[in-house]
């Protein structure tokens, strides 16, 4: 029996990449062809939604169409005015935007026994924000982008007996004809409205600061306080999957990771909601010791969570390296952003990185 168990053992080991197929690729140019995803059914949609979230049909509602066009409308003729309801925003969300530093677009603010709510947004997806004794929370609603529409302009309260209550549309992404990648919403069903209990919402399992929820979807161990048991907890890691270490293949990717932008004065270290999220399977690059906070996720999607898998999350990439067929210390990497493409020639000499760009194209 136990050679049985080492025999599968030794199949699932030679089955599975090593760091050469993850980190390197031959010479001849791996061509990346774009496939169209197949939009979901509102019946798809239903049928894969969080167990914690209910959603009721309404009878009287604010449509998609109504309140994208009229959140959305700009008037370039009363310049003014914009500026004007943009200054009155920006002073509204002020304590929230101090608080969290920066890293959402508010709306529906709301004060409750004491408390100040608001519903929140970034690349990463919606969130509850609450402000209690002056210290700020967030809470992931895990609600994919892709999927839900979450009007700009709520009727009623957002919090009410005990539960976050939400109008809102079902989505399906469409595709810009001609441009590959750039997506546009439709309502495929309007007028609903999306309801979630607070005490699923706020549920820490393990006390780290982010909520059951977003680390179901993002990857982590809600259950652990520290994901990758490296002594750093999730909410203060740079990198919460992967523990960094150091070696020369580490130390060329974090020179080609964004830098950590003091000059605009954002301090990214007390950002703790904001991720750069990339999707890479070669361990010298899930090993950095990144400056901004960042979230590797697998590049094969049966390998995501649910909410991956239908969420475009992912702000750019880094290739694999290629060899030089000359020299074993050269290699070429293309870095990729959401408007720009970089190549780089890059050679290890004398225990240091020579780095090139050797072409750069902005979209």
């Amino acid at each position: 029996m136990k050679n049985i168990y080492l025999l599968v053992f030794l199949v699932f080991i030679s089955c599975g990449k090593s760091i050469e197929d993850n980190c390197f690729q031959d010479n001849a140019d791996e061509a990346e062809v774009y496939k169209e995803e197949v939009p979901f059914t509102v019946q798809e949609i239903l049928s894969h939604k969080p167990d914690y979230l209910t959603i009721s049909k309404l009878k009287k509602y604010r449509s998609f169409k109504e309140d994208s066009i009229s959140s959305h409308f700009y008037d370039i003729n009363n310049e003014k005015e914009e500026l004007r309801k943009y200054e009155d925003h920006k002073k509204y969300y002020a304590k929230f935007d101090s608080l969290f530093n920066g890293q959402f677009a508010f709306s529906s603010k709301q004060f409750l026994d004491g408390k100040e709510y608001a519903l929140a947004k970034n690349e990463l997806g919606f969130w509850l924000v609450k402000i209690e004794n002056d210290k700020p929370y967030a809470y992931f609603l895990g609600l994919s982008f892709s999927h839900y529409y979450i009007n700009e302009v709520q009727t009623d309260p957002i919090v009410k007996n005990g539960k976050l209550q939400l109008l809102g549309s079902l989505v399906q992404i469409i595709k810009v004809p001609g441009l590959p990648g750039y997506d546009d919403y439709s309502a495929i069903d309007d007028g609903r409205l999306f309801s979630i209990k607070l005490s699923d919402l706020e549920k820490d399992s393990d006390n780290d600061g982010y909520n059951d929820i977003f680390e179901e979807s993002f990857g982590l161990n809600p259950d652990s306080e520290d994901s990758d048991s490296d002594g750093v907890d999730d909410f203060n890691d740079l990198n919460p999957l992967f523990k960094s270490e150091k070696n020369k293949f580490t130390s060329l990717f974090e020179q080609l990771l964004p830098k950590y932008a003091t000059s605009v004065g954002q301090n990214f270290k007390k950002m703790n909601y904001y991720f750069v999220v990339y999707d890479n399977d070669c361990e010298y690059f899930q090993h950095v010791n990144p400056e901004l906070r960042t979230i590797i996720i697998p590049e094969e999607t049966s390998k995501r969570s649910y909410y991956l898998r239908v969420t475009d999350v992912i702000n750019g990439g880094i290739s694999k390296m290629k060899k030089d067929k000359k020299n074993p210390d050269k290699f070429y990497i293309l870095k990729w952003g959401s408007s720009s493409t970089t190549d780089y020639c890059v050679e290890f000499i004398n225990g240091k990185w020579k780095i090139n760009i050797t072409s750069s194209t902005v979209v």
